[in-house]
Parts: C-alpha cells; sequence; structure tokens
C-alpha cells in the first residue's frame, strides 16, 4: 500500500511499514515539515496515498470541512506502540487499498473504527 506519513507518526512506525514491504513517504522527504494539515490531505490525494497520522484534527476536515479522505489515524503511545501496529495489520489485511482510500480509520490498541467517507 501506498502511505504519507504525516510528521507526528512515531519513527518506529515508519519502520514498521517499510519492513512489511509497503510504499512509504514521510512528509519531510517532500518539503511539506511546515505545511497545513490541508496542505498534507492534498498532497496525499494527489499522489493516491493514505494519510497516517496521529493529529486528531484531520477527522474535522475529512468529516465537517469534506476535504477528502483516506486517512489512517493512530491512537498511539510509546506504551500501545506493538498493539497498535498488530492492529494497523489487521486494518490492512482486512480492507483493500481502494476502501481505504476511501474512509477515515481510528486505530487503537484494542481494535479500530472504519468510517466510509460520503463525498
Amino acid at each position: 500500500m501506498r502511505f504519507l506519513l504525516n510528521q507526528d507518526v512515531y519513527a518506529v512506525t515508519a519502520r514498521f511499514l517499510v519492513n512489511a514491504g509497503h510504499d512509504v513517504v514521510l512528509v519531510a522527504q517532500i518539503g511539506l515539515s511546515q505545511a497545513s494539515d490541508e496542505e498534507i490531505l492534498k498532497t496525499a490525494q494527489e499522489q493516491n496515498r493514505i494519510l497516517i497520522t496521529r493529529d486528531r484534527d484531520y477527522g474535522n476536515l475529512v468529516f465537517v470541512r469534506a476535504m477528502g479522505s483516506g486517512v489512517i489515524y493512530l491512537r498511539i503511545l510509546p506504551t500501545t506502540v506493538n498493539k497498535v501496529h498488530n492492529e494497523l495489520v489487521r486494518v490492512m489485511e482486512t480492507y483493500s487499498e481502494v476502501e481505504l482510500v476511501g474512509a477515515f480509520i481510528v486505530v487503537e490498541a484494542d481494535g479500530h473504527r472504519f468510517r466510509k467517507v460520503s463525498l
């Protein structure tokens, strides 16, 4: 799968995704370290990537402002990294990339919530 990782995503999560064979780009690699959330989400959509973030503000952009979809929001702490990574794997095995691009997914240590976005 193709992912764009926001700057707030732990480096261990980036390595986890790369080691699992996914196409991962960090916002810093493409000059978006200081970009607005809107610009980052727009870039993810333009590049056909699913945005992975720890920033809950993206829910507002997706649902209230209808700025698109394809966001995985990680509710992760250093103490829950392994459990959240396991649940992230479950999400990627359960849903196709096409389904993920059209959704907002909250991934937590004890499960996930998948919401299809209707634009």
